[in-house]
């Protein structure tokens, strides 16, 4: 097993959508099958920072520190739980380009921005992330930072050490992430205005009909990558 990136991945705010599974059904990797939350699909739109990012143990001039906003949704491979993307923004074209050439990772390049501010009051944030003209996330986690029961919602949307892929020639490719398990705000609120049939087409367009049907923000932690196939 390949430890291909190591990195921090910090300020993981996510919203998740309830979706008809046969919107996703078509997406599945071979030998996946959809991981139900109280028996129903979700997607979540996942906005974070790479941090102190590392190639094959390189930190690459300019490619260490990045946002990534990405629209994944819940798999099973066996007893294993994953996660798989429809789409990954990226802000550098050399990052896209190297994760769909490498692994056929959902990868595409757009201008995006992070801004942080950490409130007076004890454990709160704001942050805010754009893409062009395209999305303005707007987070705010309050409450401090807690665990969640590892029966609840929050931790089945945020805890998985699996990710998968259709490779090219349609087969799985999978990797693993390992992290510690990450903190939430107690409560986390989102403004989030979004063009969604320009950024993931129109099969997605009903999701401007909807509000999130819970959000939530995690602190992140040091992790790594690794590729099996």
């Amino acid at each position: 097993m390949l430890n291909f990136i190591s990195a921090e991945w910090r300020r993981l705010a996510l919203l998740n959508y309830a979706v008809p599974p046969e919107l996703l059904e078509p997406l599945l990797a071979p030998g996946l099958t959809l991981d139900l939350w109280q028996k129903q699909a979700y997607v979540s739109l996942v906005a974070f920072e790479f941090v102190e990012t590392k190639v094959l143990g390189v930190k690459w001039p300019g490619f260490t520190a990045f946002p990534e906003i990405n629209l994944r949704f819940y798999v099973r491979h066996g007893d294993r739980r994953g996660v798989q993307f429809v789409k990954e923004l990226v802000p550098s074209r050399w990052v896209a380009f190297l994760a769909r050439a490498l692994y056929n990772e959902p990868n595409q390049a757009y201008p995006m921005s992070v801004e942080v501010q950490p409130l007076p009051s004890h454990g709160a944030i704001n942050i805010r992330h754009k893409v062009k003209d395209l999305l303005d996330l707007r987070v705010k986690g309050t409450g401090g930072l807690e665990l969640a029961n590892v029966n609840s919602e929050a931790h089945h949307f945020k805890e998985h050490s699996w990710g998968y892929v259709k490779s090219r020639s349609g087969l799985l490719q999978q990797y693993e992430v390992n992290h510690p398990e990450w903190r939430s705000y107690a409560k986390a609120d989102a403004s989030l205005e979004i063009d969604w049939k320009r950024l993931y087409g129109g099969t997605w367009g009903f999701l401007s009909d909807k509000t999130p049907d819970s959000v939530f923000l995690c602190e992140g932690s040091p992790i790594t990558v690794s590729f099996l196939n």
